[in-house]
C-alpha cells in the first residue's frame, strides 16, 4: 500500500525480498526476484522523495553474492569488486536502487549478508540430510561458506541504527556507520567443514558426498547457493571494533542445535 507522504518514521530498514532457494530461476522467477528487491526499495525511495519528514537512517539489506563465483583462497573485503551471474546483478541493481537515498540527506548502512544461521531461515534446510544420516560435502566441499549468526544480524541493525558500533568506548569520538558492510562472521569455512562440524554436534555420520554436476543440472544456475562460494571477511566491522557474540561456527551450531 502507498505510504502517505506525511507518515513519520525515524528509520527505515528494508530487509525485503523473496526467497531465491525454490522455483527455478526462469525469467518470470528472476523478475519476481529483482521485483521483491528492486521494485520495493525503488517504491520506498519514491515515497522518500515525497516525504515531508524524512528519516534519518536507512538500514539496507543486500548479500555477499554481490561478489559472485569466487575461488576460496580469494579473500574479499567491502573493497572488492562485483561477480558476475543472476545474483550478482540482483544485488548490484539492489543497493544501487537504496542508494539514491544518500543523496537525499539519509544516513544509509548497507549490510551485505552472509548465510545467516538462526532458527530458522537456512539452517534448517542445511541441517536435515545430517539429521538423517545422510550429510555429506557438496560439491567438492572446499567451496567457502561465510555465514553469521541470526543474533549478530539483529545487533548489527541496532548497532547501524544508532549509529556507532556498540563496543566502542566513545560513541562521540568515533563516525557514524555509514556505506557497505559485510555482514559475515570472521570465521568463513569450507563448506566440508561445515558438514563435518554439524555431524559432530548431532552424533550422525557424514559420509554421502553430493557431486556437483547432477546439482547444476537439476538447479541451473542456482546450484551456485550449494556448489560455490565466497571467502568473505568482515574488514570494516572488525576495524570499527565490533565484537561478534559468535565468532566461530562450532559455537554459533551448538547454541543452535
Amino acid at each position: 500500500n502507498e505510504l502517505p507522504s506525511d507518515a513519520r518514521f525515524d528509520a527505515i530498514v528494508n530487509l525485503a525480498g523473496a526467497p531465491v532457494v525454490g522455483p527455478p530461476w526462469t525469467a518470470g522467477r528472476r523478475q519476481v526476484l529483482l521485483d521483491s528487491r528492486v521494485g520495493v526499495t525503488e517504491s520506498l525511495l519514491a515515497w522518500l522523495q515525497r516525504a515531508t519528514h524524512r528519516p534519518a537512517v536507512w538500514v539496507q539489506a543486500s548479500a555477499i553474492c554481490f561478489y559472485g563465483v569466487r575461488p576460496p583462497h580469494e579473500v574479499l573485503t567491502e573493497t572488492s569488486a562485483a561477480g558476475g551471474g543472476f545474483m550478482s546483478e540482483l544485488c548490484v541493481r539492489w543497493e544501487a536502487a537504496a542508494a539514491k537515498a544518500q543523496a537525499l540527506g539519509v544516513r544509509q548502512v548497507v549490510l551485505r549478508l552472509g548465510v545467516v544461521l538462526g532458527p530458522g531461515g537456512a539452517l534448517p534446510p542445511l541441517l536435515l540430510p545430517i539429521r538423517l544420516g545422510l550429510g555429506g560435502r557438496m560439491g567438492s566441499g572446499q567451496q567457502v561458506m561465510s555465514w553469521i549468526h541470526r543474533d549478530d544480524v539483529l545487533t548489527l541493525i541496532t548497532t547501524a541504527l544508532l549509529g556507532t558500533p556498540q563496543s566502542l568506548p566513545s560513541p562521540q569520538n568515533n563516525p557514524s556507520m555509514q556505506g557497505i558492510y559485510n555482514a559475515t562472521a570472521p570465521e568463513p569455512v569450507p563448506q566440508a567443514t561445515f558438514a563435518r562440524t554439524a555431524g559432530q554436534l548431532l552424533h550422525r555420520p557424514v559420509w554421502l558426498p553430493v557431486p556437483a554436476a547432477p546439482l547444476r543440472w537439476a538447479l541451473g544456475e542456482m546450484a551456485q547457493l550449494f556448489v560455490d562460494g565466497q571467502n568473505v571477511v568482515p574488514a570494516r566491522l572488525q576495524r570499527d571494533g565490533f565484537v561478534f557474540a559468535y565468532p566461530s561456527l562450532r559455537e554459533t551450531l551448538r547454541s543452535l542445535i
